[in-house]
């Protein structure tokens, strides 16, 4: 309890001295605060460009790897053209020399082959892999390395262009033919359908497949 104007005094001025501490701790905390903030402020931007430099880099190895795959790519891409090319030309080789003789099997007295058959006029192009030619009759064969139902269709439609763009052939009946490595049974029966004969291999010879019975679609 105070009983003087001395202690009393005395105690205003611990009150003050201690209001002067809480201050200055506080003052020093905050201090303290503030460079912690600042501290962890600098720590993220350096953390962010960091994280930043590193996508970037990834980015740009992501990029360069892209364009290697691409190029990769191209380049696989090419290489089995170049194969489905040699290919194709391999099974042109094996059908060449049987092909007039399997023709006149079936009946069909051709003693003419030609190759590599280019057209090109104002009004259309076409192109024949092989061209067997009497007096009266032509047939036109496509060889593939494996057949495709888009290829009979591609055929289909050159037979149908033929005559307006070889017109010396006009009064002949031009026949249809596809020949290849490989043929399913599906695309082989659907060649039938749209009355082209279909030459597959056979051992080391090629062959006719179409039965006996079979009756070619004319043009």
């Amino acid at each position: 309890m105070v009983n003087t104007a001395e202690e009393v005094w005395q105690l205003l001025g611990e009150l003050i001295n201690a209001q002067k501490e809480t201050e200055r701790i506080i003052k020093e905390q905050s201090l303290e605060t503030e460079r912690r903030s600042q501290e962890t402020e600098r720590i993220l931007k350096e953390q962010f460009q960091e994280t930043e430099r590193i996508l970037k880099e990834q980015s740009q190895e992501t990029d360069r790897r892209m364009q290697e795959t691409d190029r990769r790519i191209k380049q696989v891409s090419q290489e089995i053209g170049k194969l489905g090319n040699r290919l194709g030309e391999f099974v042109e080789w094996q059908v060449r020399p049987s092909a007039v003789r399997l023709f006149q099997e079936r009946g069909i007295d051709v003693h003419e082959l030609q190759s590599d058959v280019v057209v090109k006029r104002a009004e259309g192009g076409l192109e024949i892999d092989l061209l067997l030619v009497n007096n009266t009759e032509v047939v036109l064969v496509e060889v593939k390395s494996k057949l495709t139902q888009r290829d009979v269709d591609e055929h289909l439609q050159r037979l149908e262009k033929f005559k307006p763009l070889m017109s010396r052939y006009k009064n002949m009946r031009a026949l249809g033919a596809v020949a290849a490595m490989v043929v399913t049974d599906e695309v082989a029966n659907y060649a039938y359908s749209q009355g082209l004969f279909v030459m597959t291999p056979s051992g080391e010879n090629m062959t006719i497949i179409n039965s006996n019975e079979f009756q070619p679609k004319v043009w």
